[in-house]
């Protein structure tokens, strides 16, 4: 059985899938630890130039590399890893047109529970847990440069049906430039 999408394909344009898909699951991976480190520089390194970074109503919504990247080095973002916020994300779904991608994944944050009760694992040591601070699904696009994939936007809410085409999310008309 063929993997959708790949019927008629040759060896090479199915080679190119896998190696972008990869490519887009490593930028997906690597979004926790950077977040988790304040890695400001791995941040504008993987966003493109006019990416948007909606995190929700209530948070600023950083436009462009420089101020996505910013954002790892606000001091408010250096407190929660002080505190010691975790992300996790999950394996995302993957959709790749062209030179454009969008993948759909959750991310979960986690922080230390500092009022839970002390339990013990063996070997594994003993802690008060950690709380589900939040559980969100995630919108990313991409977009293919020649120095490999960049961010285009990234939401942290559904904003177009998970097998939308990709270029038709919801977001603002003009915030992404070819």
């Amino acid at each position: 059985m063929a993997a959708a999408g790949t019927s008629g394909k040759t060896l090479e344009e199915r080679v190119r899938l896998i190696e972008d898909r990869f490519a887009i699951y490593d930028l997906i991976a690597r979004h926790p630890p950077s977040a988790d480190t304040g890695a400001g520089e791995f941040v504008a390194s993987v966003w493109a130039e006019d990416g948007v970074f909606d995190r929700g109503a209530e948070f600023p919504r950083p436009s462009g590399r420089a101020a996505i990247a910013a954002g790892s080095s606000n001091p408010e973002h250096h407190r929660a890893i002080e505190q010691g916020i975790a992300h996790f994300a999950g394996l995302p779904y993957v959709r790749i047109e062209g030179d454009r991608a969008v993948a759909i994944s959750y991310l979960q944050i986690l922080v230390p529970d500092r009022k839970g009760p002390v339990f013990e694992v063996p070997n594994h040591g003993s802690s008060q847990g950690f709380h589900v601070h939040r559980l969100s699904a995630n919108r990313w696009e991409f977009v293919r440069t020649e120095k490999g994939w960049n961010s285009l936007y990234s939401a942290a809410a559904l904003t177009g049906a998970v097998g939308a085409p990709v270029g038709r999310s919801k977001r603002p008309a003009g915030s992404v430039s070819k």
